[in-house]
């Protein structure tokens, strides 16, 4: 009975923690309890993401002791006014997205958008127009 009395409960420990970015780039350091620096960064498959100093991002511990860190993500900006379940929306600075809708619509939001490589629109290989330019 005695010794029951004499053992103290562990302290408990967080496996995850709020913290901000104070080093930007692909191994970022993060102000949580104390600043922690080069850990890396976890994100969704197919999906590359490189914190902005300053912001607000989730810190997962793991391994023995909680003493492995990672950074996990961020909070998500508000959805798109009518997104569904299963409809994803990839973002960055400013106003550049890529919305993948239910219904298969693709919308690209930018203020330049570059395609790359050759582009086929329903199969056939996109010609710019040439109607109305003057031949020399």
């Amino acid at each position: 009975m005695w010794l029951s009395k004499q053992m103290k409960p562990a302290v408990p420990t967080a496996d995850a923690d709020l913290g901000v970015t104070t080093i930007a780039g692909d191994s970022v350091g993060v102000m949580t309890r104390g600043e922690v620096r080069a850990l890396p960064v976890y994100g969704p498959g197919g999906y590359v993401w490189l914190p902005e100093s300053g912001g607000a991002v989730l810190v997962v511990k793991g391994g023995p002791g909680g003493e492995e860190q990672c950074v996990a993500g961020m909070k998500q900006r508000p959805m798109p006014k009518g997104m569904r379940p299963g409809e994803v929306m990839v973002y960055g600075p400013g106003k550049n997205s890529i919305y993948l809708k239910k219904d298969g619509t693709v919308v690209l939001e930018g203020t330049r958008i570059a395609v790359e490589g050759d582009l086929t629109i329903n199969g056939v290989p996109y010609k710019p127009c040439t109607c109305g330019e003057l031949e020399a």
